[in-house]
């Protein structure tokens, strides 16, 4: 995939700002990884695709079970969708994911020899795989630097001064377009997990940040002025109720 080019030329200031944001958080964490458990590129698709409006504790707590019972697309589809539903049942929307799951295993057994593709275009084909799960899958994989922008990264993209879009399709060009070469490739799990465990959506641990001096929003949250900037799903609806 193509390198997306910022909007404008960033100034040397803030260039600087954006590596050494970026030079941290290798400092932390230099291999970030994602938090879903994965035996393999078809198990990594699935856990992807079910952990959409779920948690990864919650997946994993349940794809434990199932990847040792089916861990091969023939398998997940001789489970059939009434039989993987008992598997996914605590996790959202899991009948339309039980159909996904089962739809992209047949596709994956009679198109690709049982095969995960892993190329953008035959991923995002496939029942239940949109960009975001194509982006996370080909990340994780090293395949090709990608930034799926979840709720966390858009948040954490926004408070840390790294974007502006409205979408998130434009974070992502942003990010894509602003992040230093040498790690874009590991930038979502940084930002996911910064997100997650420290950059809060109602309480951000500003304290316990390790880049806070560099966020353009930290006064904010110290004033108690400012919370998380809407993501697009929340915009709508308040659109909507207006």
């Amino acid at each position: 995939m193509a390198r997306p080019a910022p909007a404008k030329k960033l100034k040397p200031a803030e260039q600087a700002r954006i590596a050494e944001i970026f030079d941290r958080f290798a400092a932390l964490n230099d291999d970030p990884r994602t938090e879903l458990e994965y035996r393999d590129p078809f198990t990594l698709v699935v856990a992807v695709a079910l952990s959409a409006q779920a948690t990864d504790k919650s997946v994993n707590k349940a794809t434990e079970r199932l990847f040792a019972d089916a861990p091969t697309p023939e398998a997940m589809l001789a489970l059939g969708e009434e039989g993987l539903i008992p598997y996914i049942a605590s996790i959202g929307l899991f009948r339309t994911k039980a159909k996904n799951v089962v739809a992209l295993s047949r596709i994956l057994v009679e198109r690709y020899g049982g095969e995960a593709p892993l190329n953008r275009e035959a991923l995002q084909a496939l029942p239940g795989v949109g960009r975001k799960t194509a982006s996370v899958v080909l990340n994780e994989l090293g395949v090709e630097p990608a930034i799926a922008v979840d709720t966390h990264v858009f948040r954490v993209s926004h408070r840390l001064g790294l974007s502006t879009g409205k979408t998130p399709e434009q974070v992502e060009a942003e990010l894509m377009g602003k992040i230093p070469q040498p790690y874009l490739t590991r930038a979502h799990h940084w930002l996911i997990l910064h997100g997650r465990y420290t950059c809060l959506a109602r309480r951000p641990k500003c304290g316990e940040c390790p880049v806070a001096d560099l966020c353009p929003s930290r006064h904010l949250f110290e004033t108690g002025t400012a919370g998380a900037p809407a993501s697009p799903s929340r915009r709508k609806k308040a659109a909507s109720a207006a």
